[in-house]
């Protein structure tokens, strides 16, 4: 039954966030006046397919593991000569038929829409699902920790933590990981005075909250979209900077997983109810848009900074080079699956 559940969690999980990216690459190519062949949720062979009035066919294929929309003429974009030898009548409805800027919206809107989905959830939440926050009060200091060294007590409360405000232990987490490779200012209240303190880098640092501390919060309406806002901002900011500490090697790429680590965290979610379960889809939206706005070839950011190029040059990329590109782009596309998937076999099967 868990292993049923596991699935279905991770097929809704991913149905969504997909169809939702592949849907503003749609609605933007249909605004554009570009033709779409084919919107699939999955990859392989279709299961279910049928064509609308405009003649797109609309699939559920065998592999549900994400999706794709297929544009009519995209990939005669690094070949504008095969474009300009068309008749008049296979030029209607060209990808390369319409301004660059057009274009650029073309390729924007799929991780628009995710980080749309990621702010509606979460204002959602924030709304109508009243929450026990645990404030970020310090219940205890552990002995000779970062915190300890630095002159932090218990009954401190931590409201800024470098640039961000504090206002209970979640975010105080968060922020601790952003700045788990420096020193962190951290300003604190003590009693009438205000504290100013340094942490230096550690993987802990030593602090546990006051768990009699918290207090039940729930948003208005306006309230709940700012905070829907920042909380998406926030999961964006977040994964960008591990991301960077994956590269620049000051972070494990071993936290690094796969569909198989969404399965297991979707599933969990399923169990605990419906605003965990909209909490996840909401994470897992916004790290597809991050991942897709970054400037790699094959992924919407690598289209849209070749755009961008174009647009600051005055002279189109194509030829054997750009193929080359995006060869190196897949490549490094399955790479990242190996290693993902890697990852996470050796922690189920304890390999590691």
């Amino acid at each position: 039954m868990h292993i049923i559940l596991t699935i279905i969690a991770l097929l809704v999980v991913l149905g969504v966030v997909v169809f939702v990216h592949e849907l503003g690459h749609f609605m933007a190519a249909r605004w554009a006046g570009v033709r779409v062949n084919t919107f699939s949720i999955g990859f392989g062979p279709a299961l279910i397919k049928w064509h609308d009035r405009r003649g797109t066919q609309w699939q559920v294929a065998a592999l549900p593991l994400g999706g794709y929309v297929s544009i009519y003429g995209q990939e005669d974009m690094f070949d504008r000569k095969k474009y300009d030898e068309l008749p008049a009548a296979k030029k209607k409805g060209h990808f390369l038929s319409v301004p660059a800027w057009k274009q650029f919206i073309i390729f924007i809107a799929g991780v628009t829409m995710n980080f749309l989905l990621a702010w509606g959830i979460y204002s959602a939440l924030f709304m109508f699902q009243p929450k026990n926050v645990q404030l970020p009060v310090v219940g205890q200091v552990i002995q000779e920790s970062v915190a300890f060294k630095a002159g932090v007590k218990p009954g401190d409360t931590i409201v800024r933590i470098d640039e961000a405000k504090i206002t209970n232990w979640g975010e105080l987490i968060i922020a601790k990981e952003v700045a788990s490779n420096r020193n962190a200012n951290v300003l604190i209240v003590r009693g009438e005075k205000l504290v100013q303190v340094k942490l230096a880098p550690a993987e802990r640092w030593g602090l546990i909250a006051d768990g009699s501390k918290t207090e039940f919060r729930k948003k208005g309406f306006f309230g709940a979209l700012y905070s829907g806002a920042r909380e998406t901002y926030k999961r964006s900011k977040t994964l960008l900077v591990v991301l960077k500490q994956i590269v620049t090697g000051e972070r494990s790429s071993k936290q690094l997983g796969s569909f198989i680590t969404i399965a297991e965290e979707s599933g969990k979610a399923m169990a605990m109810g419906l605003f965990a379960f909209l909490s996840i889809i909401a994470l897992i939206s916004v790290n597809l848009g991050v991942i897709n706005l970054l400037p790699l070839p094959v992924l919407d950011g690598g289209y849209l900074l070749i755009l961008i190029i174009e647009g600051v040059t005055r002279r189109k990329l194509g030829g054997r080079g750009m193929e080359i590109v995006f060869a190196c782009g897949w490549l490094l596309i399955g790479a990242l699956f190996v290693l993902t998937m890697w990852n996470d076999l050796a922690r189920v099967f304890g390999l590691n």
